[in-house]
C-alpha cells in the first residue's frame, strides 16, 4: 500500500487542514449513517458543507477517504494507550492496558466502524488492511514495547514479546469482543471487562511472570 494515498501531496496549511478535518468530520458521519457502498461523495459533501471540487482537492475517491479517515480514526484512539516512562508493576501495568483497551474496542461508535470496514473489506482489501495496520498491529507494537520494559527490569520472561502481545490482547476480549461485534450482546458492563483482563493478567502472569531464583541447600 502507498504510504502517502491518504495524504495530500504538499504540506497542510493551517486552514487547509481545518478544512480536511471539516470534511472527515462530515464523512465519519455519513460513513457511519450509510455505510460504505450507501455513502456518495456527493453525501459528504454536502453533510461537511462543501462543494463536491473542493471534496475531490483533498481526496481523490470515496475509497481513499475512507482509508484516511480509518487512519485518522485508529491514531486517535492509539493515543489513548501509549504509555510515557516505565510501566511499573507488571500485573498492574497489565490491567490498566487491558481494560482501556477494551473499553475503546467494544465502544459503540467503534462497533459500528468496524462493521462498516468489515462490509467492504471484500471488494476493497486496502481499506482492511489499512484498519488492521493502524488498529490492532499498532496496538500490538504498542504493547510489545513495554513488555520489553517488564523484561528489561526483570518482572517478565518473555521469548517472543511480540507473541506474547498478541496472546495477552486476545485473552482480554475473549468472550467478549466477538459477542459484541455479531449483535449477540448489545453492550458489556465495566465490571465484566474488569473480570476478563483480570483473568487475563492472571494467566499472563503464570505463563510469563519472572520465577524467583530457588535457593539450594549445601
Amino acid at each position: 500500500m502507498d504510504a502517502d494515498m491518504a495524504a495530500p501531496a504538499e504540506p497542510l496549511s493551517h486552514e487547509s487542514g481545518a478544512k480536511r478535518r471539516q470534511i472527515m468530520d462530515g464523512a465519519r458521519t455519513v460513513f457511519l449513517n450509510e455505510g460504505f457502498d450507501g455513502a456518495s461523495m456527493n453525501d459528504i459533501a454536502r453533510v461537511a458543507g462543501v462543494s463536491k471540487g473542493t471534496l475531490y482537492v483533498y481526496f481523490e475517491s470515496k475509497e481513499q477517504l475512507f482509508e484516511a479517515l480509518i487512519r485518522e480514526d485508529r491514531k486517535q484512539q492509539a493515543e489513548q494507550l501509549v504509555f510515557c516512562g516505565e510501566p511499573g508493576d507488571a500485573r498492574e501495568f497489565l490491567s490498566g492496558f487491558g481494560r482501556r483497551l477494551v473499553e475503546m474496542m467494544t465502544r459503540p461508535e467503534m462497533i459500528a466502524h468496524l462493521r462498516i470496514v468489515i462490509a467492504a473489506t471484500g471488494k476493497f482489501p486496502r481499506l482492511g488492511r489499512a484498519f488492521y495496520e493502524a488498529g490492532p498491529c499498532h496496538g500490538v507494537a504498542n504493547l510489545e514495547s513495554q513488555l520489553r520494559k517488564l523484561m528489561a527490569a526483570g518482572a517478565l520472561e518473555i521469548e517472543d514479546p511480540e507473541q506474547a502481545a498478541r496472546q495477552f490482547i486476545d485473552m482480554c476480549k475473549s468472550g467478549i469482543f466477538n459477542a459484541v461485534l455479531f449483535g449477540a450482546i448489545e453492550t458489556v458492563s465495566p465490571a465484566e471487562i474488569q473480570r476478563s483482563v483480570e483473568s487475563a493478567a492472571e494467566v499472563f502472569m503464570r505463563a510469563y511472570g519472572a520465577r524467583p531464583e530457588q535457593k539450594t541447600l549445601s
